[in-house]
């Protein structure tokens, strides 16, 4: 985008504008806020709100929350909540759509400054400008092409071979083993919980396995229900079936399920007699997910096309539903491709080279679905050492030591750029540092940053304990001073302090205080000698437990996922010292223990296990909170929906 900017300047160049209309949850939201009803209240009702599907599952969903709608005020909010839905609620930029015009843009379109410094935002909408015929350009940014570029950065640095997308050698068998294996953690696109679940079922072995796989796990598929005949037809438990030959050539590559948006566009056009502009209104139509309802004006005349063409019955309503699930976000085919080859490209950077490949993901920070901690331990389990961040050794990213990883001072939370670099540029000019007075005079840091970094342990290798960095960084004077003639003396020596050591759960809470990690231990493995006598088991030992057999684990919260397809079910994954362990907690279950699933850190579970194509899961039955024991713990989960 930049470079679009660049290019045609200011006067010629816009961010498109995209309207966002009201959805049933976000209308439910702002009109019971306005009518002052309470907090809990506005949550019960606006709970699953964009599944309802008619008025009547609404006045019936309020009814149960406790609303009485046939009073003033009742009456009030179902008539306010129907009237905003499809009402514009906001403008918003598009992530990535540029608007382009011949002559100056404000001559054309109304525009206004955007945030960011020399950028404007023009306030039709983007859908509006399609319309109108203007060109918008989309320049899709995705956070692991920067993972990808730092990586390939790394590889010739530590070992001089240049790559580039194009020279990845294409087919690795052991790459495909790795991804059937759901060891995909930090891989494109298949990381996810969803994704992890379906590699083994899918089991990819080539390219275009990818491109279903990256189509596949999508509302879209789902809710049209083809992810299941997929599979089925896939390893031959269910038969191939075409009404005619030209079905037959649309489908045939996808096993007679339709999983693309184009797929859909050929359906419309061979099997219900669509003009290609009517097909090309129905792809805008599956493209305005956020819009629900929108793909159903085109119901009836997809089936009364369909029966003009002999198909009718079930297999033209099964059409139709297949085409209707896009609207809950579908991805076109070329779309799936070009995302397919970073798919495979970073799995084979993981697999062969997975130091350089954890390293440039954690420099490119904040992406995927897993923070650096669980990165680290990740490529720990592949053979990989992971070295602290120490003043004498990192530098802002991290970096590479004898085919080991050196964490960086960008994990060191607060820290500033700017400050690591001063200490880098003083290292590579006056070598390393020798002691704490050495940092501090060359260096004159701030008595706030020396604290950081001695409450970081990252002070280590000027023999001063984490205790006694903090100790003395205190003595620091608080505002930054002019270095002078005297700073190159000794200092006069004074008493030595004797301060006692931290304890080892000490250090790993302080670790993860400062930096969201820790290379010495997990705080799970202190609470073990209390957990094993209340029957929680590792969660390593899921693997040996046979299904549906109920058991007690615990362990750190790490996200929460609760996709719009999964009718209220959340996937959690928790963690302990032994590994991971994926949770599936219904509707019920969540509201039921509602403080502890929403509000609480590290749990402990109660529930049956599960397991289906090697993946493991735990239903849960019970929570209990298991904060309360790592109080001074300091982690925050990463949650999606």
């Amino acid at each position: 985008m930049q470079y679009l900017y660049d290019k045609y300047g200011r006067d010629r160049a816009g961010i498109a504008a995209v309207t966002i209309t009201y959805r049933p949850r976000s209308a439910i939201r702002d009109v019971g806020k306005a009518l002052g009803f309470s907090l809990d209240l506005v949550d019960r009702l606006a709970k699953n709100a964009d599944h309802y599907r008619a008025a009547d599952d609404f006045r019936q969903r309020c009814q149960e929350a406790g609303l009485d709608i046939r009073s003033n005020t009742g009456r009030q909010f179902v008539h306010l909540v129907q009237e905003l839905l499809g009402f514009p609620r906001h403008l918003s930029q598009h992530v990535g759509g540029m608007v382009i015009t011949r002559g100056p843009l404000h001559e054309l379109a109304p525009i206004e400054n955007a945030a960011m410094e020399g950028r404007t935002v023009v306030q039709w909408n983007k859908d509006d400008l399609d319309d109108l015929g203007i060109l918008k350009v989309d320049c899709l940014s995705l956070g692991m092409l920067t993972a990808i570029r730092k990586c390939f950065t790394l590889i010739q640095a530590t070992t001089g071979r240049e790559l580039t997308l194009a020279d990845v050698p294409e087919g690795d068998p052991q790459v495909y083993d790795m991804i059937c294996r759901a060891d995909t953690m930090g891989v494109f696109q298949i990381e996810s919980r969803a994704q992890m679940s379906m590699l083994p079922r899918l089991k990819p072995r080539c390219y275009y396995d990818l491109v279903i796989e990256v189509a596949i796990v999508r509302p879209g598929p789902i809710q049209g229900d083809m992810v299941h005949p997929y599979l089925r037809r896939r390893f031959g438990e269910e038969e191939e079936t075409y009404p005619n030959e030209a079905i037959r050539q649309v489908l045939k590559k996808t096993l007679g399920v339709p999983l693309f948006q184009e797929q859909c566009m050929q359906l419309a056009i061979v099997a219900a007699g669509f003009t290609p502009g009517e097909a090309d209104q129905l792809r805008r139509a599956m493209g305005a997910w956020r819009r629900p309802g929108i793909i159903d004006q085109f119901r009836q005349k997809l089936l009364d096309g369909m029966r003009r063409h002999g198909l009718e019955g079930e297999f033209a309503e099964r059409v139709f539903q297949q085409i209707r699930g896009f609207g809950e976000y579908g991805f076109p085919e070329s779309h799936a491709a070009s995302f397919a080859l970073l798919v495979y490209v970073s799995a084979w950077l993981k697999h062969y080279y997975p130091a350089q490949f954890t390293a440039a993901v954690i420099n490119s920070q904040p992406m995927g679905f897993y923070a650096p901690s669980q990165l680290v331990q990740d490529v720990r389990k592949h053979h990989v050492e992971v070295r602290p961040v120490d003043v004498n050794r990192s530098e802002w990213d991290c970096t590479l030591e004898q085919g080991d990883i050196r964490l960086g001072f960008r994990l060191i939370k607060g820290f500033q750029e700017s400050t690591a670099r001063a200490i880098v540029e003083s290292r590579r000019l006056d070598g390393c540092f020798t002691s704490m007075h050495d940092f501090i005079r060359r260096t004159a840091l701030s008595q706030a940053q020396v604290e950081k970094l001695a409450e970081a342990d990252a002070l280590a290798s000027l023999n001063q304990s984490r205790r006694e960095a903090v100790w003395n960084a205190l003595s620091i004077s608080a505002k930054p001073r002019q270095r002078t003639l005297f700073d190159d003396l000794k200092p006069d020596e004074e008493p030595v302090v004797a301060l006692p050591e931290m304890m080892p759960e000490e250090e790993v809470h302080t670790d993860y205080r400062m930096t969201g990690l820790s290379l010495r231990s997990h705080p799970l493995a202190f609470l073990r000698e209390r957990l094993e006598p209340l029957g929680i088991i590792p969660a390593a030992q899921l693997a040996q437990t046979p299904n549906d057999i109920f058991v007690k684990v615990a362990g750190i919260v790490l996200l929460r996922q609760r996709p719009s397809t999964a009718k209220g079910i959340t996937f959690v994954t928790i963690e302990d010292e032994t590994g991971t362990a994926n949770l599936v907690v219904h509707a019920k279950t969540w509201e039921r223990f509602r403080k502890i699933t929403r509000h609480c850190q590290a749990w402990i579970v109660h529930g049956k296990v599960e397991c289906k194509d090697t993946v493991i899961h735990v239903i849960v039955r019970r929570l209990e909170d298991l904060s309360s024991r790592l109080s001074s713990l300091a982690i925050k989960s990463r949650d999606f929906r």
